[in-house]
């Protein structure tokens, strides 16, 4: 009997404890949730970021819940979610931000139509650029041209340009010479 109304009067304590303790289990389902889901559909570097993006928000939503448990309210928490939301919204439409190429990793991540070691040509009115994709970080992506020159285009142009996947190694293009110029007059 006297156990019972220790457990009682503690049941907050006992909840979280079991929750903390409950914890890992629930983060290695998600990560097992991950890798069937993506098996085999994207590259090692994306699914390393994926299951970190999974890690962090299941940390937090199980934070929020705890917080909740123990009565504490989250609206301060509601007002600065509100406010990143405002500031990625913004990030969309501001054009050489660091938040809008922040902003653009996201929308690549979640795309999922360009991989490392993709051909392609990103198209810029009468211009292109073409190169193999190197790597794509969170502001920019490295991409190797024919001539082995890194080329490193912004996130937020690489999202805003259209983009075409090549199905193979572009041709090097052949150097022709320019004509020699003398200065004096002609003979």
């Amino acid at each position: 009997m006297h156990l019972l109304d220790f457990a009682l009067s503690q049941y907050k304590l006992i909840v979280t404890l079991v929750a903390l303790l409950s914890f890992p289990l629930l983060m290695k389902a998600c990560c097992k949730l991950l890798e069937k889901v993506t098996r085999g559909k994207i590259d090692s570097h994306r699914k390393q970021r994926a299951d970190l993006l999974i890690r962090v928000l299941v940390a937090f939503v199980f934070v929020c819940f705890m917080l909740v448990f123990w009565g504490i309210e989250l609206r301060g928490l509601l007002v600065l979610g509100s406010s990143l939301f405002a500031m990625l919204g913004v990030a969309m439409f501001a054009g050489w931000s660091l938040l809008s190429n922040l902003t653009s990793f996201l929308l690549m991540f979640i795309q999922n139509d360009y991989r490392v070691g993709n051909w392609v040509r990103i198209v810029d009115g009468a211009n292109f650029v073409e190169g193999c994709i190197v790597e794509m970080g969170l502001m920019s992506v490295v991409l190797r041209h024919v001539d082995g020159h890194k080329v490193v285009y912004p996130n937020n142009l690489f999202v805003t340009r259209p983009v075409m996947v090549l199905s193979q190694e572009p041709t090097k293009p052949k150097q022709v010479p320019a004509p020699r110029r003398t200065l004096g007059p002609k003979k």
